[in-house]
Protein backbone atom coordinates (compact mmCIF):
# COMPACT_ATOMS: atom_id res chain seq x y z
CA UNK A 1 0.00 0.00 0.00
CA UNK A 2 1.05 3.51 -0.78
CA UNK A 3 -0.14 6.51 1.30
CA UNK A 4 0.49 10.46 0.73
CA UNK A 5 -0.49 12.76 3.05
CA UNK A 6 -1.68 16.14 0.88
CA UNK A 7 0.26 18.95 1.61
CA UNK A 8 -0.99 22.86 1.59
CA UNK A 9 1.16 23.33 -1.67
CA UNK A 10 -0.91 20.45 -3.86
CA UNK A 11 -4.13 21.57 -1.79
CA UNK A 12 -7.36 22.91 -4.20
CA UNK A 13 -6.86 20.98 -7.19
CA UNK A 14 -8.92 17.84 -8.33
CA UNK A 15 -8.33 14.55 -7.07
CA UNK A 16 -8.08 13.01 -10.62
CA UNK A 17 -5.45 15.74 -11.34
CA UNK A 18 -3.48 15.00 -8.66
CA UNK A 19 -3.48 11.29 -9.76
CA UNK A 20 -2.37 11.87 -13.05
CA UNK A 21 0.65 13.65 -12.04
CA UNK A 22 1.23 10.77 -9.40
CA UNK A 23 0.42 8.21 -11.83
CA UNK A 24 1.60 9.63 -14.94
CA UNK A 25 2.02 6.55 -16.85
CA UNK A 26 -1.63 5.16 -16.00
CA UNK A 27 -4.60 6.22 -18.20
CA UNK A 28 -7.74 7.96 -16.81
CA UNK A 29 -10.04 5.30 -17.40
CA UNK A 30 -7.84 2.53 -15.51
CA UNK A 31 -7.38 5.57 -12.62
CA UNK A 32 -11.63 5.88 -12.77
CA UNK A 33 -12.07 1.85 -12.54
CA UNK A 34 -9.03 1.67 -9.56
CA UNK A 35 -11.37 4.41 -7.93
CA UNK A 36 -14.44 2.79 -8.43
CA UNK A 37 -13.27 -0.26 -6.90
CA UNK A 38 -11.96 1.59 -4.17
CA UNK A 39 -8.09 0.08 -5.23
CA UNK A 40 -7.68 3.90 -4.55
CA UNK A 41 -9.40 6.09 -2.16
CA UNK A 42 -9.47 9.23 -0.29
CA UNK A 43 -9.71 9.79 3.62
CA UNK A 44 -10.15 5.88 3.73
CA UNK A 45 -13.56 6.81 1.36
CA UNK A 46 -14.41 6.11 -1.78
CA UNK A 47 -13.65 8.48 -4.04
CA UNK A 48 -15.24 9.84 -7.86
CA UNK A 49 -12.45 11.48 -8.36
CA UNK A 50 -13.81 15.10 -8.77
CA UNK A 51 -13.45 16.22 -5.44
CA UNK A 52 -11.40 19.16 -4.76
CA UNK A 53 -8.35 18.08 -2.18
CA UNK A 54 -7.56 19.67 1.05
CA UNK A 55 -4.50 19.95 3.04
CA UNK A 56 -3.88 17.05 5.51
CA UNK A 57 -6.37 14.65 3.09
CA UNK A 58 -4.56 10.87 2.99
CA UNK A 59 -4.76 9.27 -0.16
CA UNK A 60 -4.11 5.31 -0.23
CA UNK A 61 -3.29 3.12 -2.97
CA UNK A 62 -3.61 -0.64 -3.08
CA UNK A 63 -1.24 -1.57 -5.33
CA UNK A 64 1.67 -3.69 -5.39
CA UNK A 65 4.39 -2.53 -5.57
CA UNK A 66 5.84 -3.52 -9.08
CA UNK A 67 2.16 -2.02 -10.59
CA UNK A 68 3.10 1.09 -8.32
CA UNK A 69 6.64 1.85 -9.96
CA UNK A 70 4.75 1.19 -13.31
CA UNK A 71 2.53 3.52 -13.60
CA UNK A 72 4.82 6.08 -11.44
CA UNK A 73 7.16 6.06 -13.82
CA UNK A 74 11.04 6.18 -13.45
CA UNK A 75 10.65 6.43 -9.52
CA UNK A 76 11.98 3.60 -7.66
CA UNK A 77 9.94 2.80 -4.31
CA UNK A 78 11.16 1.15 -1.11
CA UNK A 79 8.27 0.22 1.60
CA UNK A 80 8.89 0.23 5.22
CA UNK A 81 5.79 -1.39 7.35
CA UNK A 82 2.73 1.00 5.79
CA UNK A 83 5.55 4.08 4.96
CA UNK A 84 6.54 4.29 1.03
CA UNK A 85 9.16 6.83 0.66
CA UNK A 86 9.32 7.79 -3.43
CA UNK A 87 13.54 8.10 -3.86
CA UNK A 88 13.59 9.91 -7.34
CA UNK A 89 16.60 8.72 -8.66
CA UNK A 90 19.44 11.90 -10.14
CA UNK A 91 18.02 13.39 -13.87
CA UNK A 92 18.69 15.24 -16.19
CA UNK A 93 16.18 17.89 -14.64
CA UNK A 94 17.17 17.58 -11.08
CA UNK A 95 21.41 18.78 -12.20
CA UNK A 96 19.52 21.61 -14.01
CA UNK A 97 17.46 22.54 -10.76
CA UNK A 98 20.65 22.35 -8.93
CA UNK A 99 22.84 24.18 -12.26
CA UNK A 100 19.96 27.37 -12.43
CA UNK A 101 20.12 27.47 -8.58
CA UNK A 102 24.18 27.90 -8.60
CA UNK A 103 24.12 30.24 -11.70
CA UNK A 104 21.64 32.63 -10.81
CA UNK A 105 22.13 32.65 -7.12
CA UNK A 106 22.31 36.76 -7.43
CA UNK A 107 18.63 36.66 -8.40
CA UNK A 108 16.90 38.46 -4.98
CA UNK A 109 13.32 37.12 -3.37
CA UNK A 110 11.27 39.98 -3.05
CA UNK A 111 8.60 38.62 -0.79
CA UNK A 112 7.80 34.73 -0.10
CA UNK A 113 4.59 32.61 1.58
CA UNK A 114 3.37 29.50 1.71
CA UNK A 115 1.46 30.11 -1.47
CA UNK A 116 3.75 32.38 -3.78
CA UNK A 117 7.34 33.95 -4.05
CA UNK A 118 8.43 37.09 -5.93
CA UNK A 119 11.18 37.13 -7.44
CA UNK A 120 13.42 40.08 -9.28
CA UNK A 121 14.44 38.98 -12.34
CA UNK A 122 17.84 39.70 -13.90
CA UNK A 123 18.02 41.13 -17.61
CA UNK A 124 19.66 38.32 -19.61
CA UNK A 125 17.59 35.25 -18.04
CA UNK A 126 14.89 33.32 -19.51
CA UNK A 127 11.47 33.14 -17.26
CA UNK A 128 10.28 29.74 -19.38
CA UNK A 129 12.35 27.79 -21.63
CA UNK A 130 12.55 28.35 -25.42
CA UNK A 131 14.22 24.95 -26.03
CA UNK A 132 14.72 21.87 -23.93
CA UNK A 133 18.58 22.52 -23.09
CA UNK A 134 17.35 26.27 -21.74
CA UNK A 135 18.14 26.77 -18.38
CA UNK A 136 15.38 29.26 -17.23
CA UNK A 137 14.00 31.28 -14.30
CA UNK A 138 11.52 28.22 -13.86
CA UNK A 139 14.58 25.62 -13.29
CA UNK A 140 16.48 28.48 -10.88
CA UNK A 141 12.91 28.43 -8.81
CA UNK A 142 12.50 24.69 -7.98
CA UNK A 143 16.37 24.41 -7.27
CA UNK A 144 16.25 27.60 -4.88
CA UNK A 145 13.31 25.88 -3.30
CA UNK A 146 15.03 22.62 -3.26
CA UNK A 147 18.17 23.94 -1.79
CA UNK A 148 15.74 25.52 1.11
CA UNK A 149 14.04 22.08 1.69
CA UNK A 150 10.54 24.14 1.20
CA UNK A 151 10.11 21.07 -1.69
CA UNK A 152 11.25 17.62 -1.80
CA UNK A 153 12.01 15.78 -4.89
CA UNK A 154 8.69 13.20 -4.46
CA UNK A 155 7.03 16.67 -4.06
CA UNK A 156 7.68 17.48 -7.91
CA UNK A 157 5.40 14.64 -8.38
CA UNK A 158 2.05 16.17 -7.82
CA UNK A 159 2.89 20.26 -7.92
CA UNK A 160 5.73 21.65 -9.87
CA UNK A 161 6.11 25.33 -8.68
CA UNK A 162 6.34 27.78 -11.86
CA UNK A 163 6.46 31.43 -12.87
CA UNK A 164 2.87 32.76 -13.64
CA UNK A 165 3.61 36.05 -15.77
CA UNK A 166 6.09 35.89 -18.66
CA UNK A 167 8.97 38.71 -18.98
CA UNK A 168 11.31 39.00 -21.76
CA UNK A 169 14.57 37.62 -21.64
CA UNK A 170 15.65 41.24 -21.23
CA UNK A 171 13.00 42.61 -19.21
CA UNK A 172 14.56 42.73 -15.45
CA UNK A 173 12.42 42.97 -12.71
CA UNK A 174 9.30 41.12 -10.81
CA UNK A 175 8.33 37.92 -11.74
CA UNK A 176 5.27 36.04 -9.86
CA UNK A 177 5.87 32.93 -8.95
CA UNK A 178 3.38 29.76 -7.54
CA UNK A 179 4.61 27.57 -4.69
CA UNK A 180 1.22 25.78 -4.43
CA UNK A 181 -2.54 25.08 -6.22
CA UNK A 182 -4.03 28.20 -4.74
CA UNK A 183 -1.06 30.36 -5.44
CA UNK A 184 -1.06 29.50 -9.00
CA UNK A 185 -5.18 29.50 -8.73
CA UNK A 186 -4.90 33.18 -7.57
CA UNK A 187 -2.18 34.62 -9.24
CA UNK A 188 -3.92 33.18 -12.39
CA UNK A 189 -7.15 34.54 -12.27
CA UNK A 190 -5.55 37.95 -11.26
CA UNK A 191 -4.02 38.45 -14.32
CA UNK A 192 -6.60 37.34 -16.59
CA UNK A 193 -9.01 39.88 -14.94
CA UNK A 194 -6.09 42.41 -15.00
CA UNK A 195 -6.86 42.92 -10.80
CA UNK A 196 -3.32 42.81 -10.22
CA UNK A 197 -1.50 46.35 -11.30
CA UNK A 198 1.49 46.48 -13.04
CA UNK A 199 4.21 49.25 -13.41
CA UNK A 200 7.33 49.10 -15.28
CA UNK A 201 10.27 52.00 -15.47
CA UNK A 202 12.20 52.83 -18.59
CA UNK A 203 13.74 55.41 -20.51
CA UNK A 204 12.38 56.46 -23.67
CA UNK A 205 13.32 59.57 -26.45
CA UNK A 206 12.16 62.56 -26.25
CA UNK A 207 10.64 64.45 -23.36
CA UNK A 208 7.40 63.58 -22.18
CA UNK A 209 5.68 66.29 -19.19
CA UNK A 210 1.99 64.68 -19.21
CA UNK A 211 0.67 61.75 -17.47
CA UNK A 212 -1.44 59.91 -20.54
CA UNK A 213 -3.17 57.20 -21.33
CA UNK A 214 -2.72 55.71 -24.84
CA UNK A 215 -4.54 52.91 -26.81
CA UNK A 216 -4.55 50.88 -29.87
CA UNK A 217 -4.53 47.44 -31.16
CA UNK A 218 -1.51 45.45 -31.65
CA UNK A 219 -1.07 42.40 -34.48
CA UNK A 220 1.53 40.22 -33.87
CA UNK A 221 3.74 38.38 -36.70
CA UNK A 222 4.73 34.77 -34.64
CA UNK A 223 7.68 34.60 -38.26
CA UNK A 224 9.38 37.41 -37.11
CA UNK A 225 8.11 38.04 -33.23
CA UNK A 226 8.09 41.61 -34.05
CA UNK A 227 4.34 43.23 -33.16
CA UNK A 228 2.54 46.28 -35.38
CA UNK A 229 0.51 48.92 -33.81
CA UNK A 230 -2.56 50.76 -35.32
CA UNK A 231 -5.15 53.24 -34.53
CA UNK A 232 -7.58 51.05 -35.90
CA UNK A 233 -8.90 46.79 -35.75
CA UNK A 234 -6.84 44.92 -38.03
CA UNK A 235 -7.07 41.12 -38.58
CA UNK A 236 -5.76 38.89 -35.90
CA UNK A 237 -5.24 42.64 -33.62
CA UNK A 238 -5.50 42.84 -29.93
CA UNK A 239 -6.77 45.98 -28.35
CA UNK A 240 -4.14 46.82 -26.24
CA UNK A 241 -4.20 50.28 -23.18
CA UNK A 242 -0.97 51.45 -21.66
CA UNK A 243 -0.73 54.58 -19.20
CA UNK A 244 2.32 56.30 -18.62
CA UNK A 245 3.87 59.19 -15.89
CA UNK A 246 6.87 61.14 -16.61
CA UNK A 247 8.96 60.64 -13.59
CA UNK A 248 12.12 62.97 -14.79
CA UNK A 249 13.33 64.65 -17.97
CA UNK A 250 16.96 63.88 -18.62
CA UNK A 251 18.19 66.13 -21.23
CA UNK A 252 17.20 63.92 -24.79
CA UNK A 253 15.24 61.53 -22.69
CA UNK A 254 12.77 60.88 -20.00
CA UNK A 255 12.27 58.23 -17.06
CA UNK A 256 8.83 56.94 -16.95
CA UNK A 257 6.59 54.80 -15.18
CA UNK A 258 4.30 53.02 -17.48
CA UNK A 259 1.53 51.01 -15.92
CA UNK A 260 0.50 47.69 -18.58
CA UNK A 261 -3.94 48.11 -18.59
CA UNK A 262 -3.54 45.28 -20.79
CA UNK A 263 -0.77 42.88 -21.45
CA UNK A 264 0.17 41.86 -24.52
CA UNK A 265 3.88 40.81 -26.00
CA UNK A 266 6.15 43.56 -26.50
CA UNK A 267 3.07 46.12 -26.09
CA UNK A 268 4.80 48.32 -24.16
CA UNK A 269 8.17 48.92 -26.68
CA UNK A 270 6.03 48.60 -29.60
CA UNK A 271 2.99 50.96 -27.83
CA UNK A 272 5.43 53.78 -27.04
CA UNK A 273 7.84 53.47 -29.99
CA UNK A 274 4.79 53.88 -32.16
CA UNK A 275 4.14 57.29 -30.63
CA UNK A 276 7.64 58.53 -31.41
CA UNK A 277 8.97 57.54 -27.50
CA UNK A 278 10.91 54.37 -28.38
CA UNK A 279 12.94 52.75 -25.61
CA UNK A 280 16.46 53.42 -24.65
CA UNK A 281 18.46 50.36 -25.84
CA UNK A 282 15.36 48.78 -28.28
CA UNK A 283 16.61 47.88 -31.39
CA UNK A 284 13.70 45.90 -32.14
CA UNK A 285 11.27 49.05 -32.51
CA UNK A 286 13.65 52.06 -31.31
CA UNK A 287 15.93 54.22 -33.13
CA UNK A 288 19.73 52.60 -33.43
CA UNK A 289 21.58 55.64 -33.78
CA UNK A 290 20.37 56.96 -30.11
CA UNK A 291 21.06 53.56 -29.25
CA UNK A 292 24.37 53.55 -30.45
CA UNK A 293 25.38 56.87 -28.51
CA UNK A 294 24.06 55.35 -24.87
CA UNK A 295 25.65 51.43 -25.95
CA UNK A 296 29.12 53.43 -26.07
CA UNK A 297 28.60 55.88 -23.09
CA UNK A 298 26.94 53.52 -20.91
CA UNK A 299 27.55 49.76 -22.11
CA UNK A 300 23.17 49.56 -22.72
CA UNK A 301 23.22 46.74 -25.46
CA UNK A 302 19.67 45.55 -24.83
CA UNK A 303 16.42 46.98 -24.07
CA UNK A 304 16.32 49.08 -20.82
CA UNK A 305 13.03 48.04 -19.06
CA UNK A 306 12.25 46.61 -15.68
CA UNK A 307 8.94 45.46 -14.08
CA UNK A 308 9.40 48.25 -11.07
CA UNK A 309 6.29 47.59 -9.10
CA UNK A 310 3.28 44.97 -8.33
CA UNK A 311 -0.22 46.38 -6.51
CA UNK A 312 -2.18 43.68 -5.00
CA UNK A 313 -5.93 44.07 -4.75
CA UNK A 314 -8.30 43.44 -1.43
CA UNK A 315 -7.64 39.47 -0.83
CA UNK A 316 -9.44 36.97 0.97
CA UNK A 317 -7.56 34.16 3.19
CA UNK A 318 -5.09 32.78 2.63
CA UNK A 319 -3.90 36.01 0.68
CA UNK A 320 -4.61 38.62 3.37
CA UNK A 321 -0.63 38.87 4.21
CA UNK A 322 -0.47 40.76 0.50
CA UNK A 323 -4.31 42.20 0.13
CA UNK A 324 -3.92 45.71 -1.45
CA UNK A 325 0.23 45.74 -0.45
CA UNK A 326 2.44 46.90 -2.98
CA UNK A 327 6.04 45.37 -3.74
CA UNK A 328 9.16 46.98 -5.63
CA UNK A 329 11.87 45.69 -7.25
CA UNK A 330 14.92 47.99 -7.05
CA UNK A 331 16.14 49.69 -10.50
CA UNK A 332 19.00 47.87 -11.88
CA UNK A 333 22.66 48.94 -11.90
CA UNK A 334 22.19 50.25 -15.63
CA UNK A 335 19.70 52.75 -15.09
CA UNK A 336 21.92 54.85 -12.36
CA UNK A 337 24.39 54.68 -14.93
CA UNK A 338 22.50 56.48 -17.59
CA UNK A 339 21.31 59.08 -14.65
CA UNK A 340 25.20 59.66 -14.25
CA UNK A 341 26.90 59.37 -17.41
CA UNK A 342 23.98 59.63 -19.81
CA UNK A 343 23.71 63.65 -20.10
Amino acid sequence: MYQKTITEREAGQRFDKYLHKLLPEAGSSFLYKMLRKKNIVLNDKKADGSEKIASGDVVSIYFSDETLQKFMGKSALSQKNTDVKVQAAESVKEKQYKSAYQKYKAIKVIYENEHILMADKLAGILTQKATPQDISLNEWLIGYLLEKKAISKEDLQTFRPSVCNRLDRNTSGIVLCAKSIQGAQMLGELLQTRDLHKFYRLYVKGTITEEKVIEGYLTKNEKTNKVVISEKPADKSSYIKTRYIPILEEGDKTLLEVELITGKSHQIRAHLASIGHPLLGDYKYGDARWNDIYKKKCGIDHQLLHAYRIVFPKLEKPFTDISEQSFEASLPELFHRVAEKGN
